[in-house]
């Protein structure tokens, strides 16, 4: 991870979202936490993350929600984008790429490619 990158962690789930916040911190990553949609598409908008790994699954402003409005903003192209979420079948694949997530991973990850994840789109393996 390059230095000075943040990763933004978005998940109604708080137990979850720490956990996951946690293990990047771990690994020397930084690490901003939101509990739900509406707060980590503010927060995104605020601190400019260089990758978000969102929950698909959260009321009232869903990951898809959250990703599709910030992919209309200039300054989210290049972000990375990686859901995060139990739902794995193809029509939740195909939301996600649509809603314009770079990876869509399913719960439970391995903590190997929850790390690859959220390497930069610059620095991707």
């Amino acid at each position: 991870m390059k230095a000075g990158a943040v990763v933004l962690v978005v998940d109604d789930n708080m137990d979850a979202a720490d956990m996951t916040a946690e293990l990047l911190r771990m690994h020397g990553i930084s690490v901003a936490v939101a509990y739900g949609g509406p707060e980590g598409f503010d927060m995104a908008i605020k601190i400019k993350p260089d990758v978000i790994v969102l929950d698909v699954g959260m009321p009232v402003m869903d990951g898809c929600a959250v990703a599709a409005a910030l992919r209309k903003d200039a300054a989210f192209v290049k972000v990375k984008l990686v859901a995060l979420t139990a739902w794995g079948d193809a029509e939740s694949r195909e939301r996600t790429r649509v809603a314009g997530f770079d990876l869509h991973l399913t719960k439970p990850a391995s903590w190997a490619s929850l790390l690859s994840a959220v390497q930069p789109p610059s620095l991707s393996l």
